[in-house]
């Protein structure tokens, strides 16, 4: 599923220009930088999908203050990898930055159970919890709980994953990045530096949410282009360092004729590099790798030599999530999709880059 949108650098800190975006305005650009939780946050590249955008008055939900309302925030995954902690992290630094008390933000982790974080998000709901920041585990299974939420008319504003719920109507906006273009700007540097010759093994995200299956297709699509390239693996690794490796050595063993390796995430590229090594191979050079993320070890390894190119995926969406519920309540109209600018790390720019990463 590709997103036609145009993307659109904004600053953080600059509210008329996030107004602008947000309000699915594409007829003004503004650029810069901002930072928060110790590196650049989330660029907003917004645009609105189809039809009007979503207003608190379309809704019929009662207006409340998110700088005093009690606000839930529902992590999908335990935070043993650096894109939860910090984008957990982020979410807290905003609402801190913004003043709201730390007992008026109630924070749950599903810990990869969607039953737990359903549970999860009516807990909220029964604790008062007046807005919702959801990082859904999948995509699809968690109308249980937009339900739950719209009962209360409680807006949700979801992160980082799609859901295939109604916008605007089981949830008012998603925050995140093109998985589709990541997966196209990765096999651009797949090609790039293999040559356009070789034998890829591609290390799948998570089965069941849009994540994995848009970074798979942008791959494979703009890599059928490089005619000395195949595919001649595709293996899930559930977005895992430990199942990474272990997926990794298999690999090894049944295609020692590797050449190149596309992780979906860092954390299964990390994995893929410790197998490499142990098999006695150069990653970085007997063998590319090139993943999505940007986490501080991937692109440590870039400047090392041992890793060839990483697309960004930025964590950082505190300040995103809070300038978004805020607009929504100030009665201006929210996009069905705000899509975030991500970088990229190569052996041109990690080692002077390294300090952006997270």
């Amino acid at each position: 599923m590709s997103l036609p949108v145009r993307q659109v650098n904004v600053a953080i800190v600059a509210a008329a220009a996030v107004s602008v975006v947000l309000a699915g305005c594409a007829k003004s650009e503004s650029q810069s930088t901002a930072a928060t939780g110790g590196g650049p946050a989330a660029s907003a590249a917004a645009a609105q999908s189809n039809g009007p955008g979503c207003t608190l008055a379309k809704t019929g939900y009662p207006k409340v203050d998110p700088k005093t309302a009690i606000i839930g925030f529902s992590q999908s995954e335990k935070e043993a990898n650096p894109f939860r902690i910090t984008e957990t992290q982020s979410i807290k630094d905003e609402a801190a930055k913004l003043g709201i008390p730390a007992n008026h933000l109630l924070t749950t982790n599903a810990q990869s159970d969607l039953n737990k974080q359903i549970s999860d998000i009516k807990s909220m709901l029964d604790q008062g919890a007046q807005l919702l920041i959801v990082a859904p585990l999948n995509s699809d299974g968690l109308q249980p709980a937009l339900d739950a939420a719209k009962a209360k008319k409680v807006p949700v504003v979801t992160i980082d994953r799609k859901v295939t719920s109604q916008p605007c109507t089981d949830y008012l906006t998603f925050i995140g990045s093109n998985f589709v273009q990541q997966g196209k700007r990765a096999a651009d540097e797949m090609i790039r530096v293999t040559g356009g010759n070789g034998k890829v093994a591609i290390l799948l995200g998570s089965s069941g949410n849009n994540v994995t299956t848009d970074r798979t297709s942008g791959f494979t699509d703009e890599l059928a282009s490089a005619k000395g390239l195949s595919v001649v693996a595709q293996q899930t690794g559930d977005f895992d360092r430990s199942k990474g490796q272990s997926v990794m050595e298999q690999l090894i063993q049944s295609h020692p004729d590797l050449t190149a390796v596309y992780a979906e995430n860092d954390e299964m590229g990390i994995g893929a590099v410790n197998a490499l090594k142990a098999a006695g191979k150069n990653p970085g050079k007997d063998v590319k790798v090139v993943s999505v993320d940007g986490t501080r070890n991937a692109v440590q390894l870039i400047a090392d030599g041992s890793y060839n190119a990483v697309i960004e995926s930025n964590p950082r969406f505190g300040p995103l999530a809070f300038q978004t519920l805020q607009q929504f309540e100030s009665g201006s109209s929210i996009p069905a999709n705000v899509i975030i600018s991500d970088s990229q790390y190569d052996e041109t720019n990690a080692a002077q880059k390294v300090g952006n990463s997270y």
